[in-house]
């Protein structure tokens, strides 16, 4: 099986996780500005959750980008992913209705926790399937913003039964060091081409 049909049903997936977040946010009662108050949590858990979901987006496509075949491991796996990422909708909601609450923050941080966990699963998966020579595995050999991440979600998820805002800043702080697309995938690949 070629990829095609794996890239288009994994962006056809995030797509959909996009529109039901922003579904979520429904508009105010009133016709005073001063009405959109309420919405600036949900507003603020959007933003947030966008940029994660883009994140894995650009990231996904360039992890897709040199794979020349597709296995039934790999469907899996990124079937998991993308199993993770659809909770982001649910916990997006749930953070932004309840302002930023522990244990909105701490099922928030659960969830981004385990969707890296299953992109790195997905990862490993390919590859596996490449075998040793795999330029993936050249590039991913030290994946130091991949653990710095893991660590900051624990971080996160830990602190979020004491101060929500320093859970929110550890969330906000690995969606800043993903921001700029990781490089290091795409300059194999244009290098091979």
């Amino acid at each position: 099986m070629n990829k095609g049909r794996l890239e288009a049903f994994s962006d056809g997936v995030l797509a959909i996780i996009i529109t039901i977040m922003i579904l979520e946010i429904k508009a105010p009662e009133g016709h005073q500005f001063a009405d959109l108050k309420p919405l600036i949590p949900k507003f603020l858990s959007y933003i947030l959750s966008f940029i994660y979901v883009g994140i894995y987006w650009n990231n996904h496509h360039y992890l897709l980008h040199g794979l020349l075949r597709v296995n039934g491991k790999i469907l899996w796996s990124n079937l998991h992913f993308l199993f993770w990422l659809s909770l982001i909708p649910v916990s997006t909601a749930w953070m932004g209705e309840h302002n930023f609450e522990k244990a909105a923050m701490t099922m928030y941080g659960v969830v981004l926790l385990l969707s890296a966990i299953s992109y790195i699963i997905l990862q490993y998966t390919i590859m596996c399937s490449e075998g040793k020579d795999s330029a993936l595995r050249k590039v991913l050999k030290k994946d130091y913003k991949g653990k710095i991440s893991l660590v900051l979600y624990v971080i996160g998820i830990v602190t979020a039964f004491y101060n929500q805002w320093i859970s929110g800043a550890a969330y906000f702080t690995v969606a800043m060091l993903w921001l700029i697309p990781d490089k290091r995938i795409e300059n194999i690949f244009a290098s091979n081409e």
